[in-house]
């Protein structure tokens, strides 16, 4: 080998080892000259951007770039070459990229600067912010999501005390009304009362506090049970379709709020179908790993029960669909919709340890997917319940009535009182156990579950417990925490959501004082 092949040799190798970094380098690399000219560009960049490699070769970088960096980006490079102001060479920033789908995407671009045969060249290194920007929007979503449901629950607890005062005093001033106009009054303002407790409700579902009563079902009988009356429903110009997995695994979930959330995802295809078209309801088993986690807003791995129902209407622009389950959001028109209906299916799913996705596009139509955990115990066989007779009335016996909102809590002790029971009444947890500590003979603790000072029902509960441990006791709460995280060992937790009528804390203190 001659001295004058060292040289050559060696340049060949740097040469060699330059093509191998650019061949196996993650990101995408593009050298462009000082026109713009692309000169070379790896593997990556073509995968980023759809292209063949050979396609970039000869052509302007810009037109890898939306407006209007399309167009300004050769005077971009003219203002450097001639002020030496820089922008983004040697700084990088993040920017947008242009696939050859016309697709947009954000990307960070890094530019550097060198010199070769007296020329000016810039080579560009170009990392895809799709993935880490998805992220972020998730986590953006979440923690609003979280947030408003925290302040709905709140206003709903606040609420829900407010109703049962109105629902109570109304009650009892009924049987105390001698004509028929202050009958149908008193009726329109607790009819009126009702309508808001079901606005509470749905409230709670968004805000995961429902108190909900799982049950182990098929989402095959809800469909096919649910099929004739959506058919009414809907109306002729709606082609209503099931798709049903045969051997669909079982779920441990709210039976109405299932059949709920069936029944206004229906609705609200049509009403994105005015003019007509198709919904298909499908059930499905997905095992879900921890790559199809990622993409499904973290949803824990596991096996899980998959309800879709499918329209082919207008469809969701992205603005809509990121706001789609937001209280009181509504694309409606004034007066055909509150705006609850998939911000309560959206609560129900995650309180019961699932998801709701929405994909939709514009003039395609939309389908939304609730996943909900599989339980492995078959369902049991429904039994027909007749209806049930009236509770009797108190004879005399003790209540411990817990409340420390001073209206309701004089309101309880008069219903009880009413109902023929014995009432003491405290306004806290401690002065409770005060009670409970001096007068043994306590047949039922009836405690509001959230209550200031530091005990909570449930806490206040298991000191009761300690005390007397065969106790009865019945909790309240216009917030009905989840129970899942308050229960011990123990599955003999009563709870009587508010409002309630006369009728039902009638029947909750004679069960659980029976019981």
């Amino acid at each position: 080998m001659t001295d004058q092949d060292e040289p050559n040799s060696s340049l060949l190798g740097q040469a060699r080892k330059l093509q191998a970094i650019l061949e196996s380098a993650v990101d995408a690399i593009i050298t462009i000259d000082g026109q713009g000219t692309i000169t070379t560009v790896n593997p990556a960049a073509a995968r980023l951007f759809g292209y063949d490699q050979a396609e970039f070769l000869g052509r302007n970088v810009h037109f890898l770039m939306p407006e209007p960096y399309h167009s300004e980006h050769d005077g971009y490079i003219h203002n450097y070459r001639s002020t030496g102001r820089r922008k983004i060479i040697g700084i990088g920033r993040e920017v947008t990229g242009r696939r050859r789908d016309g697709s947009l995407f954000p990307m960070h671009l890094a530019v550097s600067e060198f010199e070769t045969d007296g020329r000016t060249h810039f080579t560009g290194i170009i990392h895809d912010l799709s993935d880490r920007k998805a992220t972020e929007l998730a986590l953006r979503q979440a923690q609003k999501m979280e947030a408003m449901g925290q302040l709905t629950g709140g206003i709903a607890h606040d609420f829900n005390n407010l109703l049962t005062v109105i629902i109570g005093n109304l009650e009892m001033l009924e049987g105390k009304l001698t004509t028929p106009l202050q009958r149908e009054l008193t009726n329109e303002a607790l009819e009126a009362a009702d309508l808001g407790a079901r606005l509470t409700a749905r409230l709670l579902a968004f805000a995961r506090r429902s108190h909900l009563e799982p049950e182990t079902v098929n989402l095959n009988s809800f469909v096919v049970g649910l099929t004739d009356m959506l058919h009414r429903t809907l109306g002729a110009t709606i082609y209503l379709s099931n798709a049903l997995t045969p051997h669909l695994w079982s779920a441990r979930v709210d039976a109405s709020q299932v059949e709920s959330a069936i029944v206004n995802l229906a609705v609200n295809a049509r009403d994105a179908m005015p003019d007509g078209g198709r919904l298909l309801i499908e059930t499905g088993n997905a095992a879900v790993d921890a790559d199809m986690s990622s993409r499904l807003d973290g949803l824990s791995p596991g096996d899980y029960v998959r309800l879709s129902v499918s329209d082919t209407g207008a469809g969701m622009s992205q603005a809509v669909r990121e706001r789609a389950f937001e209280p009181f959001f509504t694309t409606k028109e004034q007066g055909r919709g509150t705006g609850l209906g998939l911000s309560m299916i959206y609560g129900f799913a995650k309180q019961s340890g699932g998801l709701v996705t929405i994909d939709s596009t514009v003039g395609k139509g939309t389908t939304v997917t609730i996943y909900l955990p599989r339980h492995r115990v078959e369902p049991l066989q429904a039994t027909a319940i007749g209806d049930a007779d009236a509770p009797a009335s108190g004879t005399g016996q003790v209540i411990l009535a817990v409340e420390d909102d001073d209206r309701l809590r004089k309101l309880t002790v008069s219903r009880l009182t009413q109902l023929g029971y014995v009432v003491l009444a405290a306004a806290s947890g401690a002065e409770a156990l005060e009670l409970l500590a001096s007068n043994p003979g306590i047949d039922l603790l009836f405690t509001d579950v959230v209550m200031p000072g530091g005990m909570s029902g449930y806490q206040l509960r298991q000191q009761a417990r300690a005390l007397y441990p065969h106790m009865p006791v019945l909790l309240t709460s216009g917030y009905a925490e989840e129970l899942a995280g308050n229960r011990t060992a123990e599955e003999d937790i009563r709870i009587l959501r508010k409002p309630y009528r006369m009728a039902d804390l009638a029947a909750a203190i004679e069960d659980a004082i029976k019981a």
